[in-house]
Parts: C-alpha cells; structure tokens; sequence
C-alpha cells in the first residue's frame, strides 16, 4: 500500500505540473514548491530559540487553529512558529500574516522532502488542524520523537481509515501523539478501531467566530450607507451560480422591503455577472459603489476577498452558499451574530450544519420554493427571529472553549527543550 501511495503522490504532483500552464491555482501550487526546501533551510539555519510547526490544509484550516496559533504564541513567546499551507488559496492570502514568524508551503509528501524539512525546521512539537495526514511527515516525526497532534478532527464511518483495507491509513492516524476531535461520535468511532490516543476537545472555529464577533468592527462606510435606512438585511455568504436558482427567486420577490449584501466564493467575471444577471437593475458592486449613492440599489455584490466575516454583523438573516454543489461554506460565521441561517442539501458532513439544522436554528432547502416557505415565517414575525439569535448565541458561546481544553494538554505530550 505504501508503493500505491508514493506512486499516487507522484502522479498528483505530475498532473500540476501539467496543468500549471492553463490553472493558475496549479501554477501557484507549482511556483510555491519550486527551490522551497533551499529556501527553508535558508531561513532557518541561523534561527536558535525552540520551534513548534502547524499546519494547516488551507484557509478554512488557518482560520479553525488560528485561535490556538495565537493562545501559542501568547503562552510560549520563547518559541518560534512555523506555519505551513499544502494550499495556494491558504498560502497566498496569509503569507505575510503577523502572528507566525516562517510561512511556507508543505512539501510534497516523500519520504526524502519530509526528511529535509524537518532536519530544517526541528519542531519540538507539529500540530496539524482537522485534516491532512501525511504519511512520510507523520512516520518520520514519529520516528524522531516530535509529538504531532491533530486537533477539531473530525471523522464518519465512510472514510477510508474505517474501510476494511484501510489499514495503512490507519497507521498514520496511529502515528499521532494525540487527536483532539470536534465530538464524542469521532472519537468513539477511532477508538473502536484501536485508535486510543484520543480526546474530545470541540472545535476551536467556535472560538474564531466568538472573538470575531466581539472585536471592534471594522468601517466600512459603503455598506453602513446601504443598509442606513434600516430596512432588514441578508447576508449571502460564499455564493455559487448553483445557489441562485434557489436564492434569486426569494430575494426578487422581497426586493422592496429587503436589502441584500451578496459574497461570492469567487470572484472572477463570469460569477459576478451570474449575479448581476440574477438581479437585473438591483444590483451594484463593491468596488463600484459610493456612500452617497449606494442605498439606491438593492444588492451589493462584494467583489474582493476578506470581508465576509465582517458582513455578518449588518445581517438579520444569512443564507450560506456551496450546498448545491460540493458541500456547505462555513456557517459559524454568521451563527455567531445570531442570524437564522439558509442553505442547501448538500451539508451532512458538517456538524455544526446538522447540530443547527436539528435545533431548528437554520433551514436545509431543496428548492426555491422550500426556501420562500421557510424564510416567511421568520420574516413575519420579529418575535421568533429575536427568539432564534438568541439561541444560536446561545449555541455558539455554549460550543466554545476547544483552545482552551487542547493548551491546557499540550505540555503533557510536548518534550522539554
């Protein structure tokens, strides 16, 4: 299994190769890796203190440990931080991010790159974040006594790890000192399948969303001007064309009494426009739009990165996109300003969607028409939203506290510098 698993990274890294030319997303990913071992081993090489090395997939996975990063750094200021993103979409965006001192991309999974980098960095401690169990990294950390643990997993029955022949991968969940899991459900699955290192912590995202929403907000005088009038305000977070069968009708219908902030998951023309189409004559752009002017449309298409987080707070109700297609965006995000949340089919591997989705407190739809059923009643009574934030306040802060369990473990299983 180790030969297949080789010849499949192999194979991985070949296709970017190929495919960087007409990607960009490949061609970031290629460029990344390019010199990255020489240029590890640079900026390390006269750095003395103690280092701990996170890692995370992506963005998702930064911003989920981002809280421990910084409850890290806050407790250890002796150790230097290494952070490293297998993802361009992770990297790009936070490469220049101030609360790690080395930013790298990972390198591919071998065994020769796993045994180079870490000869570069000697982390006394590796702390992965929800995903990604590589192989060589793992077993050769191990091998040198660098504890690694993985925290706000979470796992399901059909994974390959619980698979019949899934014993090689069992073998790397094996290799971590420690898993932190989101819920008792992951860590009684893993411990049935001989899997004992295991301890239910939550999922530090609770904690990102929380301090988010209590920070001082950030101005932003194009939105405050369109939502100035007071009228009732959506948010439509990380939206894709797929989402707008669904979503379109119901925001046509209340046009005259409900504003809309919309935010695509991306932000190329072609999904800009599939809004402005959806919208015709209600809609302005961010980058477009003036204070004084704004409040005449009726949507605000966000066409840049990095605001949505921020968005939330001017809502009274969120609708969260990527459920018509691959699986549900983050709806931590707007639960944690109490907004009753909207979204698609498509969200069952995620269980804060399910929790929320149980409780009442947000509303899976099929349909344009399960959408407009769901959303009137909460529209036509201020009573039952109010009664609904209040609850899903409640279900965020009461979800909180996963950085506080896992910092409070991580001296047990960190050697002595």
């Amino acid at each position: 299994m180790l030969f297949l698993y080789n010849i499949a990274l192999g194979l991985y890294g070949l296709l970017l190769r190929l495919l960087a030319p007409l990607v960009p997303k490949a061609a970031a990913w290629v460029a990344g890796r390019r010199g990255l071992l020489a240029r590890i081993r640079h900026e390390l090489s006269a750095e003395a203190a103690p280092r701990v090395w996170f890692h995370c997939a992506s963005l998702g996975e930064f911003e989920q440990g981002r809280p421990l990063l910084e409850a890290y750094r806050q407790a250890h200021p002796e150790v230097k931080l290494v952070l490293t993103f297998f993802s361009p979409s992770g990297y790009e965006i936070r490469k220049n991010w101030p609360g790690a001192d080395y930013i790298f991309y990972l390198p591919l999974d071998t065994r020769s790159n796993a045994r180079a980098f870490l000869d570069a960095v000697q982390p006394r401690l590796a702390v992965f974040v929800k995903y990604e169990f590589w192989y060589h990294f793992l077993t050769e950390s191990h091998r040198r006594g660098i504890p690694a643990v993985v925290v706000s997993a979470i796992f399901r029955p059909e994974q390959v790890f619980f698979k019949p022949w899934g014993g090689f991968f069992r073998q790397i969940l094996a290799r971590f000192a420690h898993i932190f899991t989101q819920t008792e459900t992951s860590a009684a699955l893993l411990r049935q399948h001989g899997i004992g290192q295991v301890s239910v912590a939550g999922d530090t995202r609770f904690d990102t969303v929380v301090a988010t929403a209590a920070a001082a907000p950030r101005s932003l005088p194009v939105v405050e001007a369109f939502v100035a009038d007071g009228a009732p305000v959506l948010v439509a977070g990380s939206l894709w064309p797929d989402d707008l069968p669904t979503l379109a009708p119901l925001l046509r219908d209340y046009a005259g009494r409900l504003r809309t902030i919309v935010a695509t998951h991306e932000i190329d023309e072609a999904t800009l426009l599939a809004v402005e189409n959806a919208f015709p004559g209600l809609v302005v752009r961010y980058s477009q739009a003036q204070p004084a002017s704004v409040a005449q449309a009726r949507v605000l298409l966000i066409d840049n990165i990095g605001l949505l987080s921020q968005l939330y707070r001017f809502g009274h109700y969120a609708y969260i996109g990527g459920a018509f297609g691959k699986g549900l965006h983050n709806t931590l995000e707007a639960a944690a300003f109490g907004l009753p949340l909207f979204f698609g089919p498509n969200y069952k591997r995620f269980q804060e969607a399910v929790d929320l989705a149980e409780l009442g407190l947000a509303f899976p739809v099929a349909n344009a028409e399960e959408l407009a059923a769901r959303f009137a009643p909460i529209w036509n009574s201020e009573k039952l939203r109010l009664t609904l934030q209040d609850q899903l306040l409640d279900y965020v802060h009461g979800q909180a506290g996963a950085t506080r369990t896992i910092m409070a473990a991580l001296p047990g299983l960190t050697p002595a510098p």
